[in-house]
């Protein structure tokens, strides 16, 4: 008898381990890091769609469109007739998004190979500056592409200017340029 009570005891101390459920690790909730900071110029937070035209050559117009994160622009030309193009699917455009990088983008047209073939072509576009007479763009002036439309693997570097756009039709004073 003196045997039995010790190995009872151990039984059912085994048993009472075994009917414990063991806590599990306190789960951790993962939180997800804070989008980067945006960084534009100033003034460029607000909506800047709306009709725009080209302080050189008031024969450009720029229409935009503004979500509050990409801006677009369809590219027109008026004529000497006043008459303004519509914006077609071979019309030059500017895609600019609001990033961590800038108010960065591109401007799309199309360009010409050497052998004349049409050619989609990109131009690297940033908004440098907005007031509320306008925008100043910085893009690049020209590119290379070869035969096959490609950007040419050598060529001169691109020079990047700056564009003045001013808001609204330019003033009735100052006629279209029929010019390039």
């Amino acid at each position: 008898m003196h045997r039995v009570l010790p190995t009872l005891a151990l039984h059912l101390s085994v048993l009472s381990l075994t009917a414990c459920t063991a806590k599990a690790p306190p789960r951790t909730v993962p939180v997800p890091p804070a989008p980067p900071a945006v960084k534009i110029p100033a003034g460029c937070e607000q909506n800047q769609g709306g009709e725009y035209h080209h302080a050189g050559n008031p024969a450009f117009r720029y229409y935009g469109d503004d979500d509050g994160g990409t801006l677009s622009f369809a590219v027109v030309r008026a004529h000497d007739s006043e008459a303004v193009d519509a914006p077609d699917a071979g019309s030059p455009s500017i895609v600019l998004r609001r990033t961590p990088a800038g108010f960065v983008g591109e401007t799309r047209a199309t360009g010409f190979s050497g052998a004349g073939t049409p050619c989609p072509v990109t131009f690297p576009t940033e908004v440098v500056r907005c007031t509320d007479a306008g925008l100043t763009l910085r893009s690049a002036t020209s590119t290379s592409i070869d035969e096959d439309c490609r950007t040419a693997p050598t060529g001169a570097p691109s020079v990047r200017m700056e564009q003045v756009l001013l808001r609204g039709p330019p003033d009735a004073g100052s006629s279209p340029d029929a010019g390039t």
